[in-house]
């Protein structure tokens, strides 16, 4: 009996199983079996039982000859195919599983004990045990048996996953010595060399999708385990549910499938214990007391989305804020202003829970946190969500392959750099770093009318903060998204898209959390890939780990709209539509000047009128602060552009803006809430024909 022999066993029983255990839990379930799924039952077992007698595995075998002889009287109408039969037979399936494990670790099967199975297996079969032979199949079906294995197995072999990742790494190593064929030949021009290249190029690409379609598998190979644990769960809960699967063919690379699987365990085990309610509690609420879990897979953009769907009772967000202040996470004060986002993030911080009693299930906090860590690491990202009409949907967005990905090549400070294709949303240009607004001090850029957050990258990855001077001159802006967050990346450069092996990167490097990898360029030069959502955290786009609500990403309502807050002298707070604004200045005091008895300025080839905003309302000014630059509202219309100065601009908010209170002063629509604070919301179309009519006037 050979190693490979016994290797090749342990797989080929353990897919058999598999396929086997589904089968029994849709029957156990209520599901009638068809005498086409009993019978691809019945030769599974019998196929798993006649290698044990081959490689002389006897107690094993004695086993599995049980299970076939309960299966074959299901198949022959002489015992139903009812639920004791199906819970029977899966015990035998854990049983066997535990002689794999034992025969993988030993060689051998006399250990393990399956007394428990193998009399459950008797007393319903209502005889003594079967003797192993004592129920074969026909020579007829054993030889159709045959064939069809053959059939199945005729066009594929089975090959080592380690050989798999040797050719992905060699196709890794062609796809650059590729480009930098490509390269040469474009520097070169017309030479005899040039259709060769291409022809490389050609074949080195279609190489690169065959290795790397050989390393992608369906999801749903990772799905197979989840009817029996799912089944498991509920008996252990005292709670009944229903496994939908959809998306099964959405192919992943086996890198990544093999990292989600413990994150999916999770989710799966959280929605049935935290999600789904109990029965008599479905009932009490009049629903079915069977409850939904739902799992679908689906491509999106060039990453892979899985969502965990359930039907119950959804999040007590009420006890979570209060779990979170009880552990001191939050403030009771914060705690009452937590939004979607923000409450979504306590759920994942190491230790927390909201459930009391510690079981077998839950209840350690230990879970989520591990979720969303595992899925970082491969570039993924997981967000929970309220799902209209009760219940909860966890959203787990992941990359198809973690091995050779598209990108776009940038430049910044003189190097290159990598955005994944996958996160860049669209290009843009600006002809002078120097007029770009400003918002707190952050370059802003107006895109189709909404201002879009700029991170400079030559700033953010600048060595020295205190020296670093901002350049000047044209740039590129690179839309990329985030966690649901859309920013500019303000960079030197575009050089082009290129697909680019991934290669790891040390652990000093990839701990400055600006990086997800590197790759070898076509010139041979290493360039480091961004990691968009550590460059978003790092310049504090994405808000504060601790989830302090100041500082925390939010999610825009319906009813929202942008707002600017800005802050009037004695602290007091007011707020202006953004979509009324034409741009932000922030002015040097040095160039102003005074014209007509007026303050103006010089500035983008125009003279822009000034007016103090709090002069329009009334109230006298009280800048003193000498040297700093000044804030300016910008408003353009038919007449021409009108700068308001303001005391301090505070923040850009997306909240929904309803008049508390209406007001009757000029330049002043009333009273709003805006971040739990009372605000005067301005209308700065109004402040500007108050503006005209002062200049009018004199």
């Amino acid at each position: 009996m050979s190693e490979q022999a016994v290797a090749e066993f342990l797989l080929e029983s353990r897919e058999n199983l598999a396929r086997v255990e589904n089968d029994l839990v849709a029957m156990e379930g209520g599901s009638a079996p068809s005498a086409e799924r009993i019978a691809a039952i019945f030769r599974a077992v019998h196929t798993i039982k006649g290698t044990t007698g081959f490689l002389g595995f006897a107690r094993l075998e004695a086993l599995v000859h049980q299970g076939e002889g309960l299966l074959s009287a299901v198949r022959e109408g002489r015992r139903a195919a009812s639920k004791e039969v199906a819970s029977a037979l899966l015990d035998m399936v854990d049983a066997v599983r535990r002689f794999l494990d034992e025969i993988e670790a030993t060689g051998a099967d006399a250990a393990t004990d399956a007394g428990g199975a193998a009399a459950a297996l008797t007393r319903l079969l209502g005889a003594a045990p079967l003797e192993p032979g004592a129920a074969e199949v026909g020579a007829a079906e054993a030889g159709a048996l045959e064939l069809g294995l053959l059939a199945e197995t005729d066009g594929s072999v089975r090959v080592d996953v380690r050989l798999l990742d040797q050719l992905m790494d060699l196709v890794g190593e062609l796809v650059l010595v590729r480009n930098q064929a490509l390269r040469l030949a474009g520097e070169a021009g017309e030479t005899p060399f040039a259709a060769p290249v291409q022809r490389l190029n050609l074949v080195a690409t279609e190489l690169q999708q065959r290795v790397m379609k050989t390393r992608m598998q369906p999801i749903g190979a990772l799905w197979t385990k989840l009817p029996r644990l799912v089944r498991d769960l509920g008996r252990l809960c005292g709670k009944q549910v229903r496994l939908e699967l959809e998306g099964g063919a959405t192919e992943l690379d086996r890198t990544i499938i093999e990292a989600i699987k413990d994150p999916l365990t999770h989710l799966v085990r959280n929605a049935v214990d935290h999600g789904i309610e109990a029965p008599a509690a479905r009932a009490a609420k009049g629903k079915r007391p069977e409850g939904l879990l739902h799992l679908r897979a689906y491509h999106e953009g060039g990453n892979v989305n899985l969502e965990v769907a359930d039907d119950g009772a959804g999040i007590d967000w009420r006890r979570v804020a209060d779990k979170a202040v009880q552990l001191g996470l939050v403030t009771a004060e914060q705690a009452q202003r937590l939004d979607e986002a923000e409450r979504s993030a306590l759920l994942f911080r190491p230790g927390f829970t909201t459930t009391d009693q510690v079981t077998t299930v839950s209840g350690r906090g230990v879970g989520l946190d591990v979720v969303r860590s595992n899925l970082e690491q491969i570039g993924g990202t997981v967000d929970v969500l309220d799902r209209a009409g009760g219940g909860t949907v966890v959203r787990v967005k992941i990359p198809l392959t973690l091995a050779i990905i598209p990108a776009l090549i940038v430049t910044s400070a003189g190097a290159r750099y990598a955005v994944p294709q996958a996160n860049v949303v669209e290009i843009a240009r600006v002809e002078d770093r120097a007029g770009l607004e400003r918002v707190l001090d952050a370059p802003v850029f107006r895109l189709r009318g909404r201002l879009l957050t700029l991170l400079d990258l030559d700033r953010e990855l600048a060595p020295d903060e205190a020296t670093w001077r901002p350049p000047t001159g044209a740039a590129h802006i690179v839309v990329v998204r985030a966690e649901e967050r859309t920013f500019g990346l303000l960079v030197e450069g575009v050089v082009d898209g290129e697909e680019i092996v991934v290669k790891p990167l040390p652990r000093q490097v990839k701990d400055v959390g600006a990086f997800a990898g590197a790759t070898i360029m076509g010139d041979g030069k290493v360039a480091l890939i961004l990691d968009t959502l550590g460059l978003a955290a790092r310049a504090n786009l994405l808000g504060r780990t601790d989830a302090a609500p100041q500082a925390e990403p939010r999610r825009r309502a319906e009813d929202a709209e942008r707002l600017l807050l800005l802050e009037l002298s004695g602290g007091e707070r007011a707020a202006i539509r953004l979509d009324s604004v034409s741009r932000l200045e922030e002015l040097r005091p040095e160039l102003v000047e005074r014209s007509g008895g007026g303050q103006v300025v010089q500035h983008r080839g125009e003279v822009l009128p000034l007016f103090a905003l709090e002069h329009l309302l009334g109230r006298a000014a009280e800048r003193g602060r000498r040297g700093e630059r000044i804030p300016v509202i910008v408003h353009t219309g038919p007449e021409g552009s009108i700068g308001l100065t303001v005391e301090r601009l505070l923040d850009i908010v997306d909240e929904a803006a309803q008049l508390r209170r209406k007001s009757t002063r000029p330049g002043v629509q009333g009273t709003v809430v805006v971040q739990q604070r009372v605000t005067e919301l301005l209308d700065l179309p109004a402040l500007v024909a108050l503006a005209r009519a002062q200049v009018g006037a004199s």
